[in-house]
């Protein structure tokens, strides 16, 4: 199983900014990336997902214009800028992998072990 490694969570006051990264080996060719957040007694739901060529993209309705997801294909990673940040963003993100483009979790096969995000108001 390949595993996926976030970074860059943590305790941010509401309208601040946050950057995750996710490394991962043989991350690129014909993978879609996503990014999924769990908030406490919460089901794990889609934020962000880009296609394995980084043309296209997909977000939830409620980060749209404020997240952007993007990834360097040359260095395995995947980023999520997270801006204007609100209590309710505040979650586990977690990095996935897939072959198939999509927005339900079950499609996606390989997951990072997540990285806390609080957003304080």
């Amino acid at each position: 199983q390949v595993q996926l490694v976030e970074s860059g969570g943590g305790l941010v006051q509401a309208g601040g900014s946050l950057r995750l990264s996710c490394a991962a080996p043989l991350l690129t060719f014909n993978y879609a990336m996503g990014w999924f957040r769990q908030a406490p007694g919460k089901e794990r739901v889609f934020i962000a997902a880009i296609e394995w060529t980084g043309i296209n993209t997909l977000y939830a309705e409620g980060v749209k214009g404020r997240f952007t997801i993007s990834r360097d294909n040359a260095k395995n990673t995947v980023h999520l800028q997270m801006n204007s940040l609100k209590p309710e963003d505040t979650g586990v993100y977690y990095c996935a992998r897939s072959t198939a483009w999509g927005t339900d979790a079950f499609r996606y096969s390989d997951w990072g072990q997540g990285t806390q995000v609080t957003v304080s108001s």
